[in-house]
């Protein structure tokens, strides 16, 4: 696949000023981020610290802020790649950074050449796997996240690689793989209260309402907030109450 924006174009969408894209970059920054962006040391951060700052930020709603560390992100991967100094981390910090921006053709295209060079680089071939997921193209995103989670069955994304094979099992009503699927995420990563709540419904739509039940329990047990969780619950012990049905 080619790429859908040329580097050359990118590099002028984040760098306002080529001659000094750092300081221009820094001028924009409020006080607080403009601090941080140099790191503790006074060095400057490198595209995977900028990502992560980013991903901190977004995680504590200040989304805006998350944007401008992103930016900074992709801005010296495209400098990196500009000066023939690319590396591994290069093509993994821009397609984490421009996923987190939702622009899913330009993480395909950067992984396919991040994967070109680095064909062992999973934790590329996850973050493609999880574009194509969000493009709708399920048969490519259940490619990458099998092959990543065969290659890297405790990898630090594989709960998440298995939860979106789950997801595409559940859309193509595939339950039963889906259950396996979802079960195997939360093994690795029983913390998250909407892969509970996506498990029970698919065991719920499986008929098995009493462990649907207890599924949609560890959901609110998480969450007590859960509206779906606290509707799905009241839902299946409604069914139970009804006993089996009489032909």
């Amino acid at each position: 696949m080619k790429s859908a924006v040329p580097p050359q174009r990118l590099r002028a969408r984040y760098s306002a000023c080529p001659a000094a894209p750092i300081l221009c970059f820094l001028l924009v920054l409020p006080c607080g981020l403009r601090a941080q962006s140099a790191g503790t040391s006074g060095t400057p951060l490198t595209a995977v610290q900028n990502y992560r700052i980013g991903r901190d930020l977004e995680a504590g709603g200040r989304s805006a802020e998350a944007e401008q560390y992103y930016n900074e992100a992709v801005r010296i991967c495209l400098d990196e790649v500009a000066r023939s100094e690319a590396g591994r981390d290069t093509y993994t910090a821009i397609t984490w950074a421009l996923q987190r921006q939702k622009k899913y053709a330009e993480v395909i295209s950067w992984a396919e050449q991040g994967l070109g060079l680095f064909a062992d680089e999973y934790r590329i071939l996850e973050t493609m796997g999880e574009a194509y997921f969000y493009l709708n193209d399920y048969d490519r995103s259940l490619n990458c996240m099998q092959r990543y989670t065969n290659a890297v069955p405790r990898g630090e994304r594989t709960s998440v690689a298995y939860f979106f094979i789950a997801e595409i099992f559940r859309l193509r009503r595939q339950y039963y793989h889906a259950d396996i699927a979802y079960t195997t995420a939360l093994r690795l990563d029983p913390g998250v209260p909407l892969w509970w709540y996506r498990l029970a419904t698919v065991q719920e739509a499986l008929g098995d309402y009493a462990v649907a039940a207890e599924s949609f329990g560890r959901a609110l047990r998480l969450n007590p907030d859960y509206a779906e969780a606290s509707a799905g619950l009241a839902r299946v012990r409604e069914r139970l109450n009804q006993g089996p049905a009489v032909r």
